[in-house]
């Protein structure tokens, strides 16, 4: 395995799309109560910003550009954080909803999910009777029958569509096929290296959380990729934290937010994103890591520069 980095970069993915908003007062779904929380995690230490946007109505996911808009301005000119848009969107959202905000926006980074999957967040519509609006438990009770789809050909068509903007890519794996299929790419020359990989852990559909599957997903990707990736971590609800320590101890980076966790300590809801990225970086001071800056994480994962966005 490769050896420790001096920085270590952490992303904090800020809303999502799979949690309601019912599930935690926390979650910020209205485009001032995303860029406040965004901002927020950039100045605790969060170098990169995965992002998503919601109805600010209904809080229910959209991929709408024009929401989009109504928060990524703000986020630019508070930060020099990374924006790293969506691609992935929510499971029933079409390809071109999910793409259609990275296509507008031209980002130095954007999400892609390296495989289609079942991927599920019912169990959660059982921990409420009353809700805050009336879509949030059946789209959680219909995730058992999500196939979250993302095609050979749909993973191809996003590396087309934003090949002339050098937009690069946070590849979400939540399983060890995905790191095949991303080597598939690889070698057809769709995607350059550094390869981001972003390994997910403990979503209901993708592999586990358990330590030998972390180690497993390391050595899968150092066997397949060399010396030609960045890896990441994030692990959803109560392993956050451990998982994502873990994976630091290997040489890895981390990712936190609201969108793969709502909780700060068992059985505490979260306060804000921000809480996570100060929980995280406390960890990583106690391990002896330092924390990346933007310009740093930049300069580790090849990124063409804020100033050729068009936000």
């Amino acid at each position: 395995m490769k050896p420790l980095k001096k920085k270590v970069i952490i992303t904090c993915a800020v809303t999502g799309a799979i949690h309601t908003p019912t599930l935690s007062p926390a979650l910020p779904y209205r485009p001032r109560d995303i860029a406040a929380q965004a901002v927020e995690a950039a100045e605790a230490g969060a170098a990169i910003l995965h992002l998503h946007a919601r109805d600010p109505d209904t809080g229910a996911p959209t991929g709408d550009p024009d929401i989009f808009a109504q928060f990524l301005p703000v986020i630019r000119d508070q930060t020099d954080a990374v924006l790293n848009l969506t691609t992935g969107g929510s499971p029933d959202m079409t390809v071109e909803a999910r793409l259609a905000a990275a296509l507008r926006f031209q980002p130095e980074m954007c999400s892609l999910n390296m495989g289609s999957m079942n991927f599920s967040m019912h169990p959660l519509a059982a921990k409420v009777e009353n809700w805050k609006f009336p879509w949030e438990r059946q789209y959680l009770l219909d995730s058992e029958r999500f196939i979250f789809r993302n095609t050979f050909a749909d993973i191809a068509r996003v590396y087309q569509l934003m090949s002339d903007f050098g937009t690069r890519y946070e590849h979400e794996c939540y399983d060890i096929g995905h790191l095949y299929n991303l080597a598939y790419f690889l070698d057809r020359g769709l995607v350059k290296p550094p390869l981001f990989i972003q390994s997910v852990f403990g979503i209901l559909g993708g592999i586990g959380p358990e330590s030998d599957n972390v180690v497993f997903m390391r050595r899968t990707a150092d066997r397949l990729f060399g010396d030609d990736y960045v890896w990441s971590v994030l692990a959803a609800g109560r392993h956050q934290m451990p998982v994502t320590t873990q994976a630091a101890l290997m040489g890895g980076n981390v990712r936190v937010g609201l969108e793969d966790s709502l909780y700060i300590g068992r059985g505490q809801l979260a306060q804000s994103n921000a809480e996570q990225v100060l929980k995280i970086r406390g960890i990583l001071a106690e391990l002896s890591l330092e924390i990346a800056t933007p310009e740093e994480a930049r300069r580790m994962l090849a990124l063409k520069g804020r100033d050729l966005v068009k936000i």
